[in-house]
């Protein structure tokens, strides 16, 4: 007797965002956010004294005020790409998966994305953490959050995870597609490709060797089986497959990391170093791509779209683009489902125990 096959279900996990652009709820998300011990990455004690000393007293207000200039009328710019996202794979995968979105912070929370789909009857998961380039901070700590969730209930259930897309076909035609236009209408005579930074220190711990990572300036040119899971050679990659696709020399693109917090080295070169080098150049007219969203969002809009705009044009240049990001642009709606028909055959990774906080 046959038995019965198990139903899937697609769960797409993104970062986060406040409910609001007001400084309550812009406070409990930053509360939580940067409480996560894979985000910052230092003793508990620190780690609290930061947030209540320095962080929450100070910061929610001033990141309300931009999350006000970009919030769309239906909400956060992030969660509103990616409801249609996830609306628009859901129809391409009708019959096939039941589709789930779950923020790593803040709402539609990892619990209930998960409760939503068993209740849907989902025994089988493919789980799809929307980032481009793995990270620590991001893939790894939205994949150990769910699997503490997955843990709490009696049964396990079987879980896949799809890997970072960073040099995925899909993934690269699609932003190459929505940037192609773009840079020729602005008639671009240079693209920055700016991708979300992060502390050094996070690059050295997942260095298997000890020795590799940051010890060059040309350590993240290639792909190597020593840093084959490096974020920034990662990024470094993607850019370069970009880069291809829209037929840019190497003289003619820059890759920079963008939305650095606090006074300790973060890897380099630093966006808002490289604008006004550019611009001293002789650049005039900058598109920016920023390839470590698949969602326009606060680091995208406000932080690029605005604030880059302006110091790029007050340092001498003559005008900046942003590209917007992938959104639920068709071509990243056909990636996305071919990211997880492709992942189906894929051993599940294994379910990792609950993070020990510390």
């Amino acid at each position: 007797m046959a038995m019965p096959s198990a139903k899937r279900g697609l769960l797409l996990i993104n970062l986060g965002t406040p409910d609001a652009p007001e400084s309550g709820p812009v406070r409990r998300y930053l509360r939580e956010f940067l409480s996560d011990p894979r985000v910052v990455d230092i003793h508990p004690v620190g780690r609290w004294l930061l947030l209540n000393l320095f962080i929450l007293p100070f910061r929610p207000a001033r990141s309300a005020e931009a999350y006000r200039k970009v919030w769309m009328p239906e909400g956060s710019p992030l969660l509103v790409h990616s409801k249609a996202l996830t609306a628009a794979v859901a129809e391409q995968l009708k019959g096939e998966y039941e589709v789930a979105l779950a923020m790593r912070y803040g709402n539609p929370s990892l619990p209930d994305a998960v409760a939503a789909l068993r209740e849907r009857g989902v025994t089988d998961f493919t789980v799809l953490p929307l980032y481009p380039q793995e990270a620590t901070s991001s893939s790894s700590s939205s994949l150990a959050r769910l699997y503490e969730v997955m843990t709490e209930g009696w049964d396990v259930p079987n879980v896949r995870a799809v890997p970072a897309f960073y040099d995925a076909p899909g993934f690269l035609d699609a932003f190459a597609t929505v940037a192609r236009p773009v840079i020729s209408e602005a008639r671009a005579d240079h693209v920055l490709f700016s991708f979300h930074g992060l502390p050094e220190r996070h690059m050295r711990k997942s260095d298997p060797s000890g020795s590799h990572c940051l010890a060059s300036s040309g350590c993240c040119d290639t792909l190597t089986d020593v840093n084959r899971h490096c974020y920034r050679a990662q990024c470094y990659a993607t850019a370069r497959m970009l880069a291809e696709r829209l037929g840019l020399k190497p003289e003619g693109y820059t890759v920079s990391f963008q939305s650095r917090l606090g006074r300790t080295p973060w890897v380099k070169p630093y966006t808002d170093e490289v604008l006004p080098e550019l611009a001293g150049r002789g650049v005039k007219r900058l598109a920016v791509m920023c390839p470590a969203f698949v969602a326009d969002c606060l680091e995208t809009l406000e932080e690029v779209g605005l604030r880059a705009r302006e110091q790029f044009v007050a340092a001498g240049g003559e005008s900046l683009t942003l590209v917007p990001s992938l959104n639920a642009h068709p071509a990243w709606v056909d990636a996305v489902v071919q990211l997880v028909r492709e992942s189906d055959g894929a051993t599940a990774r294994p379910v990792e125990p609950p993070l020990a906080a510390g």
